[in-house]
């Protein structure tokens, strides 16, 4: 299972970035609106000297994404992005983007469970079905949106690589989190 951890939005913390980089998650993505280009290709070469083995996404910035050589989240109104051109991660919150986004790398189907401000949840079964209804090959799909460690289970599936989180990973002790997720 992927566990991607998102950052808060709180700005560049060293201490704490480190500690959740170190927990055992696959993948990091940097959204941080506040930090300038420059403090956010700062945050992340750090990140990627910190812990080179972790994926690194970047949030809304294809600019600091070419060139720190990391993955792009592009959110819900980005533009598209030229095929090849770098890793592109992008959000599903309907069933009906998916022919239009089945092209980038990874999508993050949102909101799974209920999750603050983030509009009507998919719940179990709405996922279960879309899933179940994909081709074999395509993007990998990561959960987001109030996943838990105790609610994670209900939404295991063959086509789900996993999921991306902000709270698990950075209220309480991240290591936990992951051990708990992993069992």
């Amino acid at each position: 299972m992927i566990l991607l951890a998102i950052t808060p939005g709180l700005g560049f913390d060293r201490g704490r970035w480190k500690t959740v980089l170190q927990s055992g998650v696959d993948g990091f993505l940097l959204r941080e609106k506040d930090l300038g280009t420059r403090e956010l290709l700062d945050a992340a070469r750090w990140c990627q000297d910190t812990a080179p083995e972790i994926e690194l996404w970047v949030a809304g910035r294809l600019d600091v994404a070419l060139a720190a050589g990391c993955g792009l989240h592009a959110p819900e109104v980005y533009p598209e992005v030229e095929p090849g051109l770098v890793r592109v991660s992008r959000p599903l919150h309907d069933e009906s983007q998916w022919t239009s986004r089945s092209q980038a790398d990874q999508l993050l189907v949102s909101p799974v469970f209920a999750s603050p401000d983030k509009g009507e949840p998919w719940g179990p079964e709405r996922l279960r079905r879309l899933l179940d209804g994909l081709p074999e090959s395509g993007p990998r799909m990561l959960a987001l949106g109030g996943v838990e460690p105790t609610n994670a289970p209900l939404i295991r599936h063959p086509h789900l690589a996993g999921i991306a989180g902000i709270r698990p990973f950075w209220i309480g002790d991240p290591g936990r989190a992951v051990a708990q997720f992993r069992s």
